[in-house]
């Protein structure tokens, strides 16, 4: 997902896109842990995706709190 695109989404979409990385990502981490997990790039890759949409919840809300 591309930056561009996560900025036009809307706050509620953000925070839900994020609760489903996060679910995803754990879901990673529990097929790691059993020897499953067939692309252990795709959790650094989740991870980079919950950080950009935090980024641009926490920039949303500093321009709301000015």
């Amino acid at each position: 997902m591309k930056f561009k695109e996560i900025q036009e989404m809307s706050s509620d979409e953000l925070a839900t896109k994020k609760r489903d990385l996060r679910q995803e990502s754990l879901h990673l981490r529990l097929q790691q842990q059993s020897g499953q997990l067939e692309q252990p790039s795709r959790l650094r890759l989740l991870r980079r995706q919950v950080a950009k949409l935090e980024t641009v919840l926490s920039q949303r809300a500093n321009r709301e709190a000015k």
